[in-house]
């Protein structure tokens, strides 16, 4: 997706073009980019090549993301026309910053998280931007992702971002309410690196004043990557006050000893327990999960104990990913490394387990109605669903994009769900008579 540009020494550059990659924090990251480079009246390419400044911004979060992160960076560089910039920011130079740039010489530019002002200059000798607080365009869609904080404060394990995010560092509520009502959307989906901690490092304490004030500003309010063991009596009354019972659960695995060998809190039992009082309170709650397969010491019970909690759990979402072993973590030090067959086994079994959970819950809603946010033309969501991640629901082209419409599921194929307006299937009755 194409996004920005930016204002070159002694010219202007005209056309921009920025690609993203990784999370959805990332998204925001570029996004504020493109509002700063927008704000000196740069226009947007229409495809790469065509575009005088490119700017990738990468995801450094496992060997996966990294490999992706090169290959764009490689295959943007043979598009660009001569002259051309192309500019390396994000995780990955935030992280490998030198041996990124000497192992892509065809790179021009590779940029931490304090983004220069001018991409064209070193970064040492040019004034940063601070991507947590600047402004950002009007959303394209009718919903849009909010980054309340930035970093973490975490020592999980497997993770290396806060060596590269550093400690987390909330925003105030009311920057980000100012920036809800620029992007004008109708549903705002809040992330940060540890979103349940929103507030602690100001003294605040809880993200649960901020729910309640952008729930004031939107129909949807909708939290992703919730430490279980943040999600306190107050923040499930909050979520459940939205409206939108969606809850993103980072639950890691379910064995004790591993999760403890992870530096994480929790064990199947108590997430087991925690889903049971969430299903018992909102009977029409989504779940989402994820699940690292492949830690240093996780063992065929750990295994069998992961498969029995996803068979009892049945979350409607649900990741898994292979260990990655990431310098300068706790878990490179760690014996008992897993095989990577087996890693790769055990990992198949759990995708094609969950596979079967998810198309088995979505197919129980055939006959339901439920209220869609219209993301655009034939494609809606309930709040079953998180927007890019999770599957959809086709409703009618008629519907027009960003309204809230009522519609009745009435098929399911796999993650994804069909559904028609009372309205429509009123004219396909009338149609099958006349017929």
């Amino acid at each position: 997706m194409g996004r920005e540009g930016t204002r070159y020494i002694g010219r202007v550059t005209r056309r921009y073009w920025v690609e993203t990659l990784g999370c959805p924090k990332n998204q925001v990251d570029s996004d504020k980019l493109v509002g700063t480079l927008l704000a000196d009246g740069l226009t947007e390419a229409r495809q790469p090549g065509e575009a005088d400044l490119v700017v990738v911004n990468t995801c450094a979060f496992i060997d996966a993301a990294r490999r992706e992160s090169i290959e764009t960076v490689l295959a943007l560089s043979s598009t660009t026309k001569p002259g051309a910039r192309l500019v390396v920011t994000g995780c990955m130079a935030e992280r490998y910053g030198d041996e990124l740039a000497e192992a892509l010489p065809e790179v021009d530019l590779v940029a931490g998280f304090g983004v220069p002002v001018s991409l064209t200059a070193k970064p040492a000798k040019t004034p940063l931007l601070d991507l947590l607080n600047l402004p950002r365009p009007p959303a394209r869609a009718p919903w849009a992702y909010v980054k309340v904080a930035e970093g973490c404060d975490r020592v999980c394990g497997f993770c290396a971002i806060p060596s590269f995010r550093g400690p987390q560092r909330s925003r105030s509520i009311a920057s980000i309410q100012a920036e809800v009502d620029e992007l004008g959307v109708v549903e705002v989906v809040l992330v940060a690196q540890d979103l349940a901690s929103y507030g602690k490092d100001t003294g605040a304490r809880s993200i649960v004043p901020l729910v309640h004030a952008v729930a004031k500003q939107v129909p949807r309010v909708r939290l992703l990557y919730l430490y279980p063991s943040d999600l306190s009596d107050a923040l499930v009354d909050a979520i459940e006050g939205t409206g939108v019972h969606y809850f993103d659960l980072s639950l890691q695995h379910v064995s004790r000893p591993l999760l403890r060998r992870m530096r994480r809190w929790g064990d199947g039992a108590r997430f087991l327990d925690r889903i049971e009082d969430l299903r018992r309170r909102m009977p029409d709650v989504a779940l989402r999960s994820n699940f690292i397969v492949g830690y240093p010491g996780e063992t065929e019970e750990d295994h069998d104990q992961l498969l029995e909690f996803v068979r009892a759990a049945k979350l409607d979402w649900c990741g898994m990913f292979a260990f990655s072993p990431e310098a300068g973590t706790y878990a490179v030090g760690l014996d008992a490394p897993v095989a990577p067959e087996l890693i790769a086994e055990r990992l198949a079994e759990l995708n094609e387990l969950q596979d079967s959970v998810t198309t088995t819950r979505r197919a129980a809603l055939v006959g339901d109605t439920v209220e869609v946010l219209v993301d655009r033309s034939g494609v809606g969501r309930s709040h079953r669903e998180a927007p890019e991640i999770d599957g959809i629901i086709r409703v009618p082209a008629s519907l027009p994009v960003g309204s809230f419409a009522t519609v009745t599921i009435t098929a399911a194929a796999g993650p994804d769900l069909e559904a028609d307006t009372a309205e429509s299937a009123e004219t396909a009755d009338v149609t099958a008579e006349v017929a």
